[in-house]
């Protein structure tokens, strides 16, 4: 049963719009890699069709919204039909989600919290993303209450603590492991790993992991840069002129960070990132319910370019591995978040090979 690939690899046109040519697509494949963003506009006819005519579907969405809408309409249809939808498949939300699950079995002993630094290093050409992902943030941040509305109508069950709770920090603070200002992630890595750690708790009975997601800003300069350009930007987000003005002129609203074009080469091949992991938990044999932690672990994730390189990295081998690892994937279809679906996987082995690198680090190193 295991797929075989062709020599040649034909062109199948198919539209977002025309559910007939995305049905004809689903038939012909096992699974679908669709790339095609923004997922709340384009995303929902291809997980359709795919369920539908019984084809495995993975995304790199990084939008909550249409994650968990996917879930919440799908679901069910897709155990029936026992193929899996995975979302977030991409930079959001495999290092964050499987970086999680790495450093809770490389812990020895019960992992019970973790917090994730993300730093993206860029060189004498600057970072760019292109404006599909700007258009995500802005109609997500101008949407927020529907999500509140889809997570009561899902009703997720809550995921327990498990030892020490783990302190919520404030939006913006200095971390001393590196000099440097951090801010909360504002991406959909919190809300995916949330969703992992429930899975393996509910079905699994795993110990959940509580996390919190951070990204390093640098110095003071970039604190007053940031500040002024949020601002604006949630002003903006809440009035549909507002949200006009941000997509038609991603450039000038983002100092040059976002754009219609993307990156350059040069800028690809300057860019990386780490993805640093403060772990903390209780040693074995120690009861996580008494007493405070007593065991730490660091690991991190590093890669190439998160965007454009690592991202496409990531959706490969993760469907590589829905392919190849199938007696490892959860016992029935669903939609699924990655570490729900890989946690059993080769998934991170096949990673390390391809230069999405997982490692266990030192506080020297850090």
């Amino acid at each position: 049963g295991k797929a075989t690939l062709a020599e040649e690899v034909g062109v199948l046109l198919c539209d977002v719009g025309d559910a007939g040519s995305l049905a004809t697509m689903a038939k012909q494949t096992r699974l679908v890699l669709n790339c095609v963003g923004p997922y709340r506009f384009f995303g929902e006819p291809v997980v359709e069709a795919c369920v539908e005519n019984g084809a495995s579907c993975i995304d790199i969405s990084g939008e909550p919204q249409f994650l968990e809408g996917m879930y919440l309409k799908y679901n069910e249809k897709a155990a029936e039909k026992g193929v899996y939808v995975v979302g977030s498949c991409g930079f959001d939300s495999i290092p964050a989600d499987m970086g999680v699950l790495y450093t809770r079995d490389k812990l020895k002993g019960t992992l019970t919290a973790v917090e994730s630094f993300l730093s993206v290093k860029s060189g004498p050409e600057g970072v760019c993303i292109h404006d599909g992902t700007w258009k995500s943030a802005v109609y997500g941040l101008a949407d927020e209450d529907n999500l509140r509305k889809l997570r009561k109508q899902i009703g997720y069950a809550p995921v327990p603590v498990v030892g020490a709770k783990l302190k919520k920090r404030g939006f913006l603070f200095y971390n001393q492991e590196f000099k440097e200002y951090c801010i909360q992630f504002m991406g959909s890595d919190g809300s995916v790993v949330k969703r992992t750690q429930r899975y393996l708790h509910t079905e699994l009975q795993e110990s959940p992991v509580q996390y919190g997601a951070y990204v390093n800003i640098g110095g003071l300069g970039s604190v007053i840069k940031l500040m002024f350009a949020g601002m604006l930007f949630l002003l903006l987000v809440k009035f549909n002129f507002g949200r006009k003005l941000l997509t038609k002129y991603p450039e000038f609203f983002s100092a040059g960070r976002f754009t219609k074009e993307g990156p350059t080469q040069k800028q690809m091949d300057g860019t990386s990132f780490t993805m640093t992991f403060f772990g903390e938990g209780y040693s074995e044999g120690q009861d996580p319910q008494n007493g405070k932690p007593n065991v730490k672990i660091c690991t991190e994730v590093k890669g190439p370019e998160p965007g454009y390189i690592a991202t496409p990295i990531a959706m490969v081998q993760a469907a590589v591995s829905l392919l190849e690892d199938a007696a490892s994937l959860p016992k029935r279809g669903g939609v699924y978040s990655p570490g729900a679906a890989f946690s059993k996987t080769k998934l991170i082995d096949r990673l390390n090979k391809r230069g999405v690198e997982f490692s266990v680090i030192s506080k020297p190193e850090v």
